[in-house]
Protein backbone atom coordinates (compact mmCIF):
# COMPACT_ATOMS: atom_id res chain seq x y z
CA UNK A 1 0.00 0.00 0.00
CA UNK A 2 0.92 3.75 -0.71
CA UNK A 3 2.25 5.32 2.36
CA UNK A 4 0.80 8.75 1.91
CA UNK A 5 -2.73 7.62 1.08
CA UNK A 6 -5.40 8.36 3.82
CA UNK A 7 -6.01 4.58 5.26
CA UNK A 8 -2.47 3.94 5.81
CA UNK A 9 -2.44 7.28 7.78
CA UNK A 10 -5.41 6.47 10.06
CA UNK A 11 -3.65 2.67 10.31
CA UNK A 12 -0.81 4.66 11.62
CA UNK A 13 -2.44 6.32 14.53
CA UNK A 14 -4.02 3.10 15.82
CA UNK A 15 -2.66 0.67 17.89
CA UNK A 16 0.15 -1.78 16.26
CA UNK A 17 -1.73 -4.77 16.76
CA UNK A 18 -5.08 -3.43 15.61
CA UNK A 19 -3.45 -2.09 12.03
CA UNK A 20 -2.20 -5.17 10.92
CA UNK A 21 -5.41 -6.93 11.65
CA UNK A 22 -6.73 -4.18 9.42
CA UNK A 23 -4.24 -4.66 6.47
CA UNK A 24 -4.93 -8.21 6.43
CA UNK A 25 -8.53 -8.03 6.08
CA UNK A 26 -8.29 -5.09 3.66
CA UNK A 27 -5.60 -7.64 1.80
CA UNK A 28 -8.49 -10.95 1.88
CA UNK A 29 -10.83 -8.05 0.48
CA UNK A 30 -8.91 -7.83 -2.38
CA UNK A 31 -7.95 -11.23 -3.09
CA UNK A 32 -11.78 -12.13 -2.76
CA UNK A 33 -12.80 -8.92 -5.46
CA UNK A 34 -10.46 -10.14 -7.58
CA UNK A 35 -11.20 -13.61 -8.05
CA UNK A 36 -14.89 -12.82 -8.46
CA UNK A 37 -14.27 -11.66 -12.33
CA UNK A 38 -15.52 -8.84 -14.47
CA UNK A 39 -19.01 -9.23 -14.02
CA UNK A 40 -18.99 -8.05 -10.48
CA UNK A 41 -16.59 -5.20 -11.49
CA UNK A 42 -18.56 -3.87 -13.98
CA UNK A 43 -21.48 -3.93 -11.54
CA UNK A 44 -19.61 -2.57 -8.92
CA UNK A 45 -18.64 0.39 -11.59
CA UNK A 46 -22.53 0.83 -12.35
CA UNK A 47 -23.25 1.23 -8.45
CA UNK A 48 -20.27 3.91 -8.05
CA UNK A 49 -21.03 5.56 -11.14
CA UNK A 50 -25.06 5.82 -9.80
CA UNK A 51 -24.18 7.19 -6.92
CA UNK A 52 -21.90 9.86 -7.87
CA UNK A 53 -25.18 10.69 -10.29
CA UNK A 54 -27.01 10.87 -7.00
CA UNK A 55 -24.34 13.05 -4.94
CA UNK A 56 -24.18 15.09 -7.92
CA UNK A 57 -27.70 15.74 -8.19
CA UNK A 58 -28.00 16.39 -4.98
CA UNK A 59 -25.17 19.13 -4.53
CA UNK A 60 -26.79 20.61 -7.66
CA UNK A 61 -29.51 21.61 -5.88
CA UNK A 62 -29.68 24.76 -3.15
CA UNK A 63 -32.58 25.87 -1.13
CA UNK A 64 -33.29 29.85 -0.20
CA UNK A 65 -35.86 29.60 3.07
CA UNK A 66 -38.79 32.62 3.35
CA UNK A 67 -37.61 35.70 4.19
CA UNK A 68 -34.02 35.03 2.16
CA UNK A 69 -32.41 36.03 -0.61
CA UNK A 70 -29.45 34.22 -2.28
CA UNK A 71 -26.93 35.11 -4.70
CA UNK A 72 -24.23 32.57 -6.59
CA UNK A 73 -20.77 32.55 -6.23
CA UNK A 74 -18.41 30.99 -9.33
CA UNK A 75 -14.81 30.28 -9.50
CA UNK A 76 -14.34 31.42 -13.00
CA UNK A 77 -16.99 34.54 -13.15
CA UNK A 78 -17.35 35.46 -9.84
CA UNK A 79 -20.44 37.02 -8.68
CA UNK A 80 -23.62 36.24 -10.91
CA UNK A 81 -25.74 39.33 -11.25
CA UNK A 82 -28.92 37.19 -10.49
CA UNK A 83 -30.83 37.50 -7.34
CA UNK A 84 -32.77 34.34 -6.12
CA UNK A 85 -35.90 34.73 -3.93
CA UNK A 86 -37.24 32.00 -2.00
CA UNK A 87 -37.23 28.37 -3.52
CA UNK A 88 -35.22 25.72 -4.88
CA UNK A 89 -32.03 26.59 -7.32
CA UNK A 90 -29.42 24.82 -9.36
CA UNK A 91 -26.03 25.35 -9.29
CA UNK A 92 -22.81 23.78 -10.19
CA UNK A 93 -21.41 20.81 -7.75
CA UNK A 94 -17.83 22.25 -7.13
CA UNK A 95 -17.79 25.66 -8.79
CA UNK A 96 -20.62 27.55 -7.46
CA UNK A 97 -22.20 27.95 -4.28
CA UNK A 98 -25.12 29.73 -3.01
CA UNK A 99 -24.47 33.28 -0.74
CA UNK A 100 -27.94 33.20 1.27
CA UNK A 101 -28.76 36.44 3.51
CA UNK A 102 -31.66 36.79 5.47
CA UNK A 103 -33.82 40.08 4.42
CA UNK A 104 -36.18 40.51 7.24
CA UNK A 105 -35.63 43.09 9.82
CA UNK A 106 -33.70 42.22 12.90
CA UNK A 107 -33.21 44.84 15.61
CA UNK A 108 -29.47 45.99 16.54
CA UNK A 109 -28.24 47.75 19.78
CA UNK A 110 -25.61 50.62 19.75
CA UNK A 111 -24.19 52.09 22.73
CA UNK A 112 -22.27 55.78 22.81
CA UNK A 113 -20.40 58.31 25.30
CA UNK A 114 -19.83 61.48 23.92
CA UNK A 115 -20.11 65.24 24.88
CA UNK A 116 -22.79 67.78 24.49
CA UNK A 117 -22.85 71.42 23.54
CA UNK A 118 -22.56 72.57 27.27
CA UNK A 119 -18.80 69.58 27.55
CA UNK A 120 -21.20 67.16 29.41
CA UNK A 121 -20.63 63.55 28.84
CA UNK A 122 -23.91 61.82 27.63
CA UNK A 123 -24.21 58.20 27.58
CA UNK A 124 -26.50 57.12 24.78
CA UNK A 125 -28.24 53.77 23.30
CA UNK A 126 -29.80 53.49 20.15
CA UNK A 127 -31.94 50.32 19.05
CA UNK A 128 -32.05 50.33 15.28
CA UNK A 129 -33.83 47.97 12.72
CA UNK A 130 -32.23 47.08 9.28
CA UNK A 131 -31.91 44.63 6.76
CA UNK A 132 -29.64 44.37 3.67
CA UNK A 133 -30.39 46.56 0.77
CA UNK A 134 -31.50 45.90 -2.60
CA UNK A 135 -27.83 45.46 -4.23
CA UNK A 136 -26.61 41.88 -2.22
CA UNK A 137 -23.51 41.63 -4.87
CA UNK A 138 -22.30 45.14 -3.78
CA UNK A 139 -22.76 44.69 -0.58
CA UNK A 140 -21.05 40.93 -0.30
CA UNK A 141 -18.20 42.36 -1.92
CA UNK A 142 -18.30 45.34 0.18
CA UNK A 143 -19.22 44.26 3.98
CA UNK A 144 -19.68 40.16 2.98
CA UNK A 145 -22.37 38.48 5.31
CA UNK A 146 -21.78 39.97 8.99
CA UNK A 147 -22.09 43.46 7.56
CA UNK A 148 -24.13 44.51 10.55
CA UNK A 149 -20.78 43.51 13.13
CA UNK A 150 -18.89 45.74 10.51
CA UNK A 151 -21.19 48.35 9.68
CA UNK A 152 -23.70 49.68 12.19
CA UNK A 153 -21.19 50.74 15.38
CA UNK A 154 -18.53 52.52 13.62
CA UNK A 155 -21.30 54.49 11.60
CA UNK A 156 -23.60 54.96 14.51
CA UNK A 157 -21.07 55.70 17.17
CA UNK A 158 -20.10 58.39 14.11
CA UNK A 159 -23.44 59.94 13.94
CA UNK A 160 -24.72 60.42 18.15
CA UNK A 161 -21.86 61.77 18.41
CA UNK A 162 -22.16 64.59 15.86
CA UNK A 163 -25.60 64.96 16.54
CA UNK A 164 -24.78 64.99 20.64
CA UNK A 165 -22.09 67.76 19.74
CA UNK A 166 -25.24 69.87 19.01
CA UNK A 167 -27.51 69.92 21.74
CA UNK A 168 -26.84 71.05 25.52
CA UNK A 169 -28.00 68.18 28.05
CA UNK A 170 -31.30 70.26 28.75
CA UNK A 171 -32.52 70.12 25.59
CA UNK A 172 -31.68 66.26 25.21
CA UNK A 173 -34.38 66.08 27.44
CA UNK A 174 -36.72 68.75 26.25
CA UNK A 175 -36.29 67.83 22.48
CA UNK A 176 -35.85 64.28 22.66
CA UNK A 177 -38.06 63.74 19.47
CA UNK A 178 -36.09 66.15 17.59
CA UNK A 179 -32.66 64.65 18.72
CA UNK A 180 -34.06 60.78 17.76
CA UNK A 181 -35.35 62.18 14.15
CA UNK A 182 -31.85 64.17 13.00
CA UNK A 183 -29.88 60.60 14.07
CA UNK A 184 -32.48 58.41 12.17
CA UNK A 185 -31.85 60.65 8.99
CA UNK A 186 -28.08 60.87 8.72
CA UNK A 187 -27.92 57.61 10.03
CA UNK A 188 -30.25 56.04 7.02
CA UNK A 189 -28.45 58.51 4.66
CA UNK A 190 -24.56 57.19 5.83
CA UNK A 191 -26.28 53.46 5.51
CA UNK A 192 -28.04 53.71 2.22
CA UNK A 193 -24.59 53.89 0.22
CA UNK A 194 -23.44 50.72 1.90
CA UNK A 195 -26.28 48.81 0.89
CA UNK A 196 -28.01 48.59 4.22
CA UNK A 197 -31.75 49.59 4.83
CA UNK A 198 -32.19 51.23 8.18
CA UNK A 199 -36.05 50.64 9.00
CA UNK A 200 -36.40 53.01 12.50
CA UNK A 201 -34.34 53.95 15.13
CA UNK A 202 -35.47 54.87 18.65
CA UNK A 203 -33.42 56.07 21.43
CA UNK A 204 -33.94 53.22 24.49
CA UNK A 205 -31.23 54.62 27.37
CA UNK A 206 -30.17 57.93 27.93
CA UNK A 207 -27.96 59.20 31.04
CA UNK A 208 -25.86 61.82 32.06
CA UNK A 209 -22.42 62.17 34.00
CA UNK A 210 -21.50 61.58 37.53
CA UNK A 211 -20.61 64.98 37.65
CA UNK A 212 -23.71 66.32 36.05
CA UNK A 213 -26.11 64.55 37.92
CA UNK A 214 -24.23 65.94 41.26
CA UNK A 215 -24.85 69.34 39.95
CA UNK A 216 -28.65 68.49 39.32
CA UNK A 217 -29.22 67.34 42.53
CA UNK A 218 -26.94 69.97 44.63
CA UNK A 219 -29.12 72.82 42.56
CA UNK A 220 -32.59 70.58 43.36
CA UNK A 221 -31.37 70.96 47.30
CA UNK A 222 -30.47 74.88 46.97
CA UNK A 223 -34.03 75.55 45.24
CA UNK A 224 -35.79 73.73 47.83
CA UNK A 225 -33.33 75.03 50.70
CA UNK A 226 -34.21 79.22 49.36
CA UNK A 227 -38.61 77.34 48.84
CA UNK A 228 -37.99 76.68 52.62
CA UNK A 229 -36.30 80.17 53.45
CA UNK A 230 -38.90 81.94 51.60
CA UNK A 231 -41.81 79.68 53.30
CA UNK A 232 -40.18 81.08 57.33
CA UNK A 233 -40.23 84.62 56.03
CA UNK A 234 -44.03 84.54 54.93
CA UNK A 235 -44.48 83.02 58.24
CA UNK A 236 -42.74 85.47 59.82
CA UNK A 237 -43.90 88.69 58.69
CA UNK A 238 -47.83 86.45 59.36
CA UNK A 239 -46.56 85.83 63.23
CA UNK A 240 -45.68 89.77 63.33
CA UNK A 241 -49.15 90.68 61.57
CA UNK A 242 -51.14 88.54 64.17
CA UNK A 243 -49.23 89.82 66.77
CA UNK A 244 -49.68 93.20 65.67
CA UNK A 245 -53.47 92.59 65.74
CA UNK A 246 -53.53 90.70 68.74
CA UNK A 247 -51.52 93.87 70.73
CA UNK A 248 -54.15 95.98 68.78
CA UNK A 249 -56.85 93.89 69.92
CA UNK A 250 -55.88 93.84 73.66
CA UNK A 251 -55.31 97.37 74.02
CA UNK A 252 -58.46 98.34 72.49
CA UNK A 253 -59.72 95.82 75.22
CA UNK A 254 -58.47 97.61 77.41
CA UNK A 255 -59.36 100.36 76.66
CA UNK A 256 -62.82 99.47 76.36
CA UNK A 257 -62.64 97.77 80.06
CA UNK A 258 -61.20 101.09 81.31
CA UNK A 259 -64.01 103.20 80.01
CA UNK A 260 -66.43 100.77 81.46
CA UNK A 261 -65.20 100.92 84.88
CA UNK A 262 -65.27 104.43 84.96
CA UNK A 263 -68.59 104.57 84.14
CA UNK A 264 -69.61 101.81 85.97
CA UNK A 265 -67.60 100.83 89.24
CA UNK A 266 -70.03 97.28 89.63
CA UNK A 267 -68.33 95.91 86.54
CA UNK A 268 -65.13 95.34 88.15
CA UNK A 269 -67.43 93.23 90.73
CA UNK A 270 -69.27 91.65 87.98
CA UNK A 271 -65.93 89.99 86.43
CA UNK A 272 -65.02 88.63 90.04
CA UNK A 273 -68.37 87.19 90.15
CA UNK A 274 -67.15 85.00 86.74
CA UNK A 275 -63.96 84.28 87.45
CA UNK A 276 -65.43 82.90 91.24
CA UNK A 277 -67.60 80.69 89.48
CA UNK A 278 -64.90 79.65 87.44
CA UNK A 279 -62.67 78.52 90.23
CA UNK A 280 -65.55 76.90 91.90
CA UNK A 281 -66.88 74.86 88.94
CA UNK A 282 -62.87 73.69 88.42
CA UNK A 283 -62.57 72.75 91.90
CA UNK A 284 -65.96 70.96 91.84
CA UNK A 285 -65.18 69.15 89.27
CA UNK A 286 -61.49 67.67 90.67
CA UNK A 287 -61.79 64.18 93.06
CA UNK A 288 -59.97 65.61 95.68
CA UNK A 289 -61.74 67.73 98.75
CA UNK A 290 -59.99 71.21 98.99
CA UNK A 291 -61.07 73.32 101.37
CA UNK A 292 -60.95 77.46 100.45
CA UNK A 293 -61.84 80.55 102.32
CA UNK A 294 -64.18 83.14 100.26
CA UNK A 295 -60.86 85.12 99.31
CA UNK A 296 -59.56 82.59 97.68
CA UNK A 297 -62.71 81.94 95.43
CA UNK A 298 -62.84 85.97 95.02
CA UNK A 299 -66.57 85.46 96.90
CA UNK A 300 -65.22 89.03 99.02
CA UNK A 301 -66.40 90.82 96.31
CA UNK A 302 -67.86 93.59 98.59
CA UNK A 303 -65.43 96.00 100.80
CA UNK A 304 -66.22 97.67 103.57
CA UNK A 305 -66.82 101.11 102.24
CA UNK A 306 -69.78 99.96 100.39
CA UNK A 307 -71.33 98.13 103.52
Amino acid sequence: FPKNNAYTAVLIRMDPRQAQKKLKDLEKWVENFSKKGPSNASGFLVGAGVLLTAVAAYNSLFTVEGGHKAIKFNVITGLGSSVYSAGTHLLIPMLEWPVIYDCRTRPSEISSSSGSRDLQMVDLTLRVLYKPGRDLQALYRTLGQNYAQRLLPSVGNEVMKAVLAQYNVSELLTRRSDVSAEISRHLIERCKTFNVDIEDVAIVHLTFGKEYSAAVEAKQVAQQLAERGRFLVEQALQEKKSAIVLAEGEAESARLIGEAIKKNPGFLQLRQIEAAKDIAEVIAQGKNRVMVDAESLLFQITSDSQI
